[in-house]
């Protein structure tokens, strides 16, 4: 029995965008000297983990890279970094963008979770505004329990289909 998937996408726009924007970098890596091989080859990986993945996979990487950069939002927040603090709360709510826009709205959680992907994007504008740590603490507890049940519903679909 497969995973009912509340997310409406083979593949979200943001790993079309990092693909799009790994093949612009190899075009550019061919015109000059390679210098940091590792680079390259971690763009590789990643470009193969992505285009491979399920679509529950790719969401599952989404909570886990909201989860990253709020944590670095909190760390940068403690340097008093605003630059950096500014830079990874967007990144964090394009992330939020991200699985709010992919909703699919025929099934009923999806309607639960636009409101709270709201609520965390309000929260985010927010803790970037007033450089509020306590408002990113909100937000990432929300998203370690959204991927953590995602993560269980993964395995629990798995082990049905194993």
């Amino acid at each position: 029995m497969a995973m009912r998937n509340p997310y409406n996408y083979s593949m979200p726009k943001s790993a079309l965008k990092l693909k799009t924007n790994l093949m612009q970098n190899r075009a550019k890596d061919v015109q000059k000297p390679q210098k940091n091989t590792s680079r390259s080859k971690f763009d590789q990986y990643m470009e193969q983990k992505i285009l491979t993945a399920r679509p529950e996979d790719l969401t599952l990487m989404l909570y886990d890279g909201l989860i990253k950069f709020l944590k670095q939002a909190q760390m940068f927040m403690e340097q008093k970094n605003i630059e950096k603090t500014n830079n990874a709360i967007i990144r964090a709510q394009d992330i939020i963008n991200e699985l709010n826009i992919t909703l699919n709205m025929d099934y009923e959680v999806s309607k639960n979770l636009r409101s709270l992907y709201a609520y965390m994007n309000d929260r985010l504008i927010d803790a970037n505004i007033n450089k509020d740590n306590n408002s990113i603490e909100i937000v990432l507890g929300f998203a370690k329990e959204l991927r953590d049940t995602w993560k269980t519903a993964m395995n629990h679909t798995n082990n049905k289909n194993g």
